[in-house]
């Protein structure tokens, strides 16, 4: 049985919320602050967090990016009533892995979950490991090195890179990047794709405004240079 914790405030959303994914044979917890979040995203192993940005005691962005710095690899997903693409960019760049906007729909956000266990889930028989540059990377157990400092990638960045690295060379359009990574069930658009791209080149490029691996190939998508 999947487990999935949900960290909101308002009792309404977090019932709406618990009903669906306990219909779905999910096992769900719940926190409605902050605080009590953070806590059982360290304590416990979930499958996905549903994380609220907006907090009493502690708010979703500094939970986040807690969590990481402690080497939770949960997958999260960050709820937003902003939306100015900044708050979106921010989300991913502390190591969310997806976000919705409110209002949202309970369906679109159930396939979201669905698609990030997957998309988190290590497939046997691919490459495990990488390395290019100054950078060292290992799929299976999610982990990268650029020189001897760690870098924190989400679970989708690390299907992103997988992806990059497994079509080397190849020009990847958005729309292929949406399809073999987060699948016809889930519910992103071609900005997506490209905060996700924005936020990998700040984090293993060693100039991302001139990146040398992930490169943009204009009006089509990008393409992956070792």
């Amino acid at each position: 049985m999947k487990k999935l914790l949900i960290v909101e405030d308002d009792p309404a959303i977090r019932l709406g919320i618990k009903e669906v994914f306990i219909n779905e044979n999910f096992e769900v917890s719940e926190a409605e602050n902050g605080l009590a979040g953070y806590e059982l995203g360290k304590k416990f192993d979930y499958d996905v967090i549903i994380l609220d940005l907006i907090l009493p005691m502690k708010d979703g962005i500094e939970i986040c990016k807690d969590l990481r710095s402690e080497g939770v690899k949960t997958p999260i997903i960050m709820v937003t009533s902003r939306k100015e693409e900044v708050d979106k960019i921010l989300g991913l760049e502390i190591g969310a892995d997806d976000y919705v906007t409110k209002p949202f729909s309970i369906r679109e956000l159930l396939a979201r979950v669905k698609a990030l266990i997957r998309r988190s889930t290590y497939e046997p028989g691919e490459i495990e490991e990488v390395a290019f540059a100054d950078l060292k990377i290992n799929f299976k157990n999610q982990e990268t090195l650029k020189g001897i400092n760690p870098v924190k990638l989400s679970a989708t960045e690390y299907k992103i890179l997988h992806y990059f690295v497994n079509h080397v060379g190849e020009v990847i359009s958005r729309d292929k990047f949406l399809d073999e990574v987060w699948g016809y069930d889930s519910y992103p658009t071609t900005r997506t794709v490209d905060n996700y791209i924005l936020s990998l080149r700040k984090k293993i490029e060693d100039n991302p405004a001139n990146p040398k691996h992930l490169i943009t190939i204009h009006k089509v998508g990008y393409k992956f240079v070792k």
